[in-house]
């Protein structure tokens, strides 16, 4: 009789060839201390270098890992979705191959799952090895999100976390396609806390999140759970507005009490492009909304299973 999986270790991959047999090496080493039953799964992400090649090597060694290869890069909410859909654990973990959130941290987040809680979220307390502006508008992205949404979304902390079985399920049941899992784990709620350490340094290689993604995961955490930004634009349009006549009237009446011509061209040129800047900037914010409204529309699946190994049934 197979035992019953008590926790589920997530692990998005992409392009992870130097890291993940030492990530798999120091993760076991954890998992095994809990003295319970286990699977960590290995969620490729459609890496162009030997990530599948070798993840596929540790499977055969190792029948507690498993693997799930996309037939594409989805992207890093993708990955963690999919492992979430295929997990098997009463407590769910998602944590990075690269070593910079310390999979020591898994020990005492399933300490306080046992106490009762829910979710238990890492936060972190230092940034090694990240540069001054990821530092800097990381902290004040999360800033800026917790303002503006009514979900109360935790500062300085990312997608590490461990989450019980029941919120799994609960994630699972969202449908929409462009996910921001911080944020939804925050939005369904149940008992919450956290554990801080310091984030370290990559073990190797790059970081996957350049700033193009950065940039995307940022306006999927903001457009997911707040519609403030909307209102905002609104407020933006009126404010221009506002100028546009206030300006109307004083050049009116400079003209008619002086007789000058205040409104030269450059003055005219400027107004105007501050009027259109304003109205570019809301039609953009409106853009974003409307985007994400056509990617539901479509229907189509967060993601595709290429193959998998070491589950009941395979995909080939």
């Amino acid at each position: 009789m197979i035992n019953k999986v008590v926790y589920s270790v997530i692990v998005p991959l992409y392009n992870e060839e130097i890291v993940i047999e030492e990530s798999y090496k120091i993760l076991k080493k954890v998992m095994d201390c809990t003295n319970e039953n286990y699977e960590i799964v290995f969620v490729n992400d459609g890496s162009k270098d030997k990530t599948k090649e070798k993840a596929e090597k540790i499977c055969k060694n190792d029948e507690k890992i498993k693997l799930i290869n996309f037939s594409r890069n989805f992207g890093h909410q993708a990955a963690i979705t999919a492992g979430m859909d295929l997990s098997l654990g009463d407590a769910v973990v998602v944590i990075d191959a690269d070593l910079q959130d310390p999979p020591e941290v898994i020990l005492k987040m399933i300490e306080k799952w046992k106490e009762g809680y829910e979710v238990v979220y890492r936060k972190r307390t230092k940034r090694e090895g990240e540069t001054f502006f990821k530092k800097f508008t990381a902290k004040m992205y999360y800033r800026l999100l917790k303002s503006i949404t009514s979900v109360d979304v935790p500062v300085d902390t990312g997608d590490f976390r461990l989450i019980d079985r029941k919120v799994c399920d609960a994630l699972i049941a969202l449908p929409e396609k462009n996910r921001y899992v911080r944020g939804l784990v925050s939005w369904v709620g149940y008992k919450q806390t956290c554990v801080e350490f310091s984030r370290e340094e990559r073990f190797a290689g790059e970081t996957k999140y350049p700033l193009k993604k950065m940039i995307k995961l940022a306006f999927d955490g903001i457009t997911s759970l707040s519609y403030k930004p909307l209102v905002i634009a609104g407020y933006f349009g009126g404010l221009a507005f506002l100028i546009g006549i206030i300006l109307m009237g004083i050049t009116i009446e400079k003209g008619v009490l002086n007789k000058t011509e205040l409104m030269n061209f450059g003055m005219i040129i400027s107004i105007t492009l501050m009027m259109f800047g304003v109205t570019l900037g809301c039609m953009g914010i409106m853009g974003q909304y409307i985007g994400r409204i056509f990617d539901e529309s479509k229907g189509r699946p967060i993601y595709i299973i290429d193959s998998t190994t070491n589950y009941a049934y395979e995909r080939k």
